[in-house]
């Protein structure tokens, strides 16, 4: 399990971005696994109290992440990415969005993967349209608190991975 040290999130926002840093306890070919693989995504990937139901799943360039993430409430929220580059096991950009390009929030993710001895240093930078609609998912969808309760969620999962 992971201690205080390597649970420390760091947000920063600036502009049109989000940026959230985790180290994980983990090696990068296992952080890697867990955010690349369809029968890892399905539990870790979203808030707490949020499920996911995957309808495409194309790891490369050019190919399609298309999920449904149920919320707590039954509210259910489309989700459209593509990859726009996929360079294992240090990189993944795609972008992201409800498919509609008219609607707020459609973003661009790029995560890097960065060894540190025998742990993770995760990058996720979010960039959006303009900072009104980076306001907007922070204020309307917990953007931040999001990224952290699913980021908690990947380190419990790479946890119960290495105990295997």
């Amino acid at each position: 399990m992971t201690n205080n040290n390597t649970n420390q999130t760091e947000v920063n926002m600036q502009d049109r971005e989000i940026v959230i840093n985790r180290t994980l306890n983990a090696p990068r070919e296992l952080v890697w696994e867990a955010w690349t693989r369809p029968e890892h995504l399905n539990h870790w990937w979203g808030p707490e109290g949020f499920t996911i139901t995957l309808q495409e799943f194309e790891l490369k360039t050019g190919g399609v992440w298309k999920y449904v993430m149920h919320g707590p409430d039954g509210v259910d929220y489309p989700n459209h990415n593509v990859f726009i580059e996929v360079r294992q096991p240090e990189r993944l950009v795609y972008s992201a969005g409800d498919g509609d390009e008219d609607s707020p929030g459609q973003f661009q993710t790029t995560v890097t993967f960065a060894e540190e001895g025998v742990k993770t240093l995760v990058n996720m930078r979010m960039l959006f349209k303009t900072a009104e609609e980076r306001n907007y998912v922070v204020k309307e969808y917990g953007a931040i608190e999001g990224g952290n309760q699913t980021l908690d969620r990947l380190e419990k999962l790479l946890a119960s991975l290495q105990v295997r």
